[in-house]
């Protein structure tokens, strides 16, 4: 691995970086309320599957860097302007997901992210296979995110469906 390899890997973590210096003690607790899911996460599984999904994205766009030449040249414009495009939107789904507890404006991010990496997948593709690969676990995720937060912008926009206290709760 070339020397630009950790920088690379690097660069997808500073977005979550910067975010935890300036809300570690402020992090909201959403996930602990009576709306909780039953399936969702505990938050450090989150934090830990996208340290991993960062690290593999990283490491993807340097493959596809390194497969186009390097530098900064006209052909790799496409395959990492997608991915420079990507990168803020998936750190706004971080802080919407786990700081601003705003599940409607979490989903509408998600699903650009979702169709931008779709595109980076089938970029990357003809360029370096395994970087292509490699997006597939970030795809996965977010999927299960998104799932999540649908369910719990539904669930804040239908007060309904949200669990009511019962006498059996002590409420």
């Amino acid at each position: 691995m070339q020397p630009q390899g950790p920088m690379f890997v690097g660069l997808p973590h500073l977005g979550p970086i910067l975010f935890w210096l300036f809300t570690r003690y402020s992090m909201t607790d959403w996930c602990k309320d009576l709306r909780t899911l039953s399936w969702c996460p505990p938050y450090k599984t989150i934090l830990l599957v996208w340290t991993t999904v960062y690290s593999l994205m990283g490491y993807a766009s340097y493959l596809v860097w390194k497969d186009l030449g390097g530098g900064f040249k006209w052909r790799l414009a496409l395959p990492l302007g997608l991915y420079a495009v990507q990168l803020p939107i998936s750190w706004a789904v971080l802080m919407l997901f786990l700081e601003a507890a705003n599940p409607g404006l979490a989903l509408l991010h998600l699903l650009l992210l979702y169709g931008l990496v779709v595109s980076m997948v089938l970029v990357w593709h003809p360029v370096n296979k395994l970087a292509a690969l490699l997006l597939l676990p970030y795809l996965a995720w977010l999927t299960v995110t998104a799932v999540l937060t649908y369910r719990l912008w539904r669930d804040s926009l239908c007060p309904t469906a949200q669990p009511q206290p019962t006498a059996e709760n002590g409420s």
